[in-house]
């Protein structure tokens, strides 16, 4: 259920532009997948009914431990979990998954007034924080939230592998001029840093443009940092 998992499970959809300033299209899911995991039968029982009530897939796990031993192998999606449990189960379940190198986004269930416990979550990742007890509109909303936030995950990889995909085309030469770009350097002093003439720095910068199919340099840059060139 990592970030570069979740674009694995979702449909086709045009949408703003992509690293290069072309437009992209982005991967949006026809149906969101939430995962419970709930000790508490009765618990567990309102919350499946409130999310399918609202339009979502459910998958129920007995425990926590059933569904990390497949992690890796389920479909991706959203977790519900259910952090008043003694030993505090949910926070252990997300420690684990940080562990493992996997983020999928959480909400996470939290006693009205335990602060110590939404903080903790909030810090160690992307958790939303929903206080038990809940009305259907605001678990609807947090479980939005989640998706919403995986979103954003997907795109950024998804802008980072194809920028990096773009860079791939430049030549160690016009690498050099790029960053002296993403360095904020006007053309004489990159020129004067790589030993040769600003007219030539604009005949990379020309060439540049071309192979990351830019139209601007703010459309270069937009592939530079997507890339995370350092």
């Amino acid at each position: 259920m990592a970030a570069t998992d979740i674009a694995s499970q979702t449909g086709i959809e045009p949408q703003i532009d992509g690293p290069s300033g072309r437009p992209r299209v982005r991967d949006r899911k026809a149906s969101r997948l939430v995962h419970v995991v709930i000790d508490d039968a009765a618990l567990m029982s309102r919350a499946v009914g409130k999310l399918a009530a609202s339009g979502f897939k459910v998958q129920r796990w007995r425990s926590a431990e059933a569904m990390l031993r497949v992690v890796r192998s389920v479909a991706p999606g959203c977790l519900l979990l259910d952090g008043r449990a003694p030993g505090h189960e949910g926070l252990a379940v997300q420690q684990q998954l940080i562990e493992w190198g996997l983020m999928p986004p959480i909400v996470m269930l939290t006693s009205q007034g335990d602060v110590q416990s939404a903080v903790q979550a909030v810090k160690s990742g992307l958790v939303e924080i929903l206080e038990e007890p809940f009305e259907l509109a605001a678990l609807k909303e947090a479980v939005d939230r989640a998706f919403a936030a995986m979103d954003i995950l997907v795109d950024l990889e998804r802008d980072r592998i194809e920028a990096q995909r773009l860079l791939g085309r430049l030549t160690a030469r016009e690498l050099d001029v790029l960053q002296g770009l993403t360095d904020g350097l006007p053309n004489k002093s990159i020129a004067y840093d790589l030993g040769i003439s600003p007219r030539t720095v604009e005949v990379y910068r020309a060439n540049i443009m071309e192979k990351l199919e830019a139209r601007s340099l703010s459309a270069v840059l937009r592939v530079a940092f997507a890339a995370r060139l350092q």
